[in-house]
């Protein structure tokens, strides 16, 4: 039923069959034009995919890794959380954290950030995304060139561990930081810039 639908959808999105995207799929321009039943989606390989709900403890970890890293961020470089990410017109992700170089960028007319100007991206791993920030996101800003990639999760203690990545630029995909692949406790890098987080500290009230 569903391949059939899909076979059958007409050429615009429209709110009625916005999950039946024709074989092209749609791009960022024709959805968001729909007054779709959420708020927050993203664009893969021209599909809408709805966004879940967060818990307040990832909300709160991802609001303060922002605030910590925007307090050691150098100029040209910005930090902002939930902003859409142009990859192509057909992909279009949000990652929890970004830095960006906001080199040729206005604020007043910037809807997504070029991915040529992430620097970081940064995803905090809650139970329905799993698969998403540990395979499917790193794999698309590896492939799009996003130089480094933090995986932020909640382990089975109930502290944050933070999985820091690189990019090899040849294959486009991402390593463990060689000499610290993953932070417990305390967070410290000079990547993209140099910067400390204290992550026994991201949870606490």
């Amino acid at each position: 039923m569903g391949a059939v639908m899909a076979a059958e959808a007409p050429s615009r999105a429209t709110e009625e069959h916005w999950a039946f995207p024709p074989p092209e799929g749609w791009t960022f321009d024709q959805a968001k034009e729909l007054e779709l039943p959420f708020d927050n989606w993203e664009l893969v390989d021209g599909a809408i995919v709805v966004r879940g709900r967060t818990m307040l403890w990832h909300n709160r970890v991802r609001d303060r890794v922002a605030r910590a890293l925007e307090g050691a961020q150098t100029k040209p470089l910005d930090v902002v959380t939930a902003c859409c990410v142009m990859l192509d017109e057909k992909n279009v992700r949000v990652p929890d954290v970004i830095v960006y170089d906001t080199t040729g960028l206005r604020l007043v007319e910037t809807e997504c950030v070029p991915v040529a100007n992430i620097v970081l991206a940064v995803e905090v791993v809650s139970p329905g995304s799993r698969s998403t920030d540990r395979i499917h996101k790193p794999g698309q800003y590896a492939a799009a060139k996003v130089p480094y990639y933090w995986r932020v999760e909640l382990e089975r203690d109930e502290q944050i561990a933070v999985h820091e990545y690189w990019l090899n630029p040849e294959t486009r995909t991402y390593f463990g930081r060689p000499d610290h692949p993953v932070h417990r406790h305390d967070l410290a890098t000079d990547k993209p810039f140099p910067v400390k987080i204290g992550l026994t500290e991201l949870l606490s009230f």
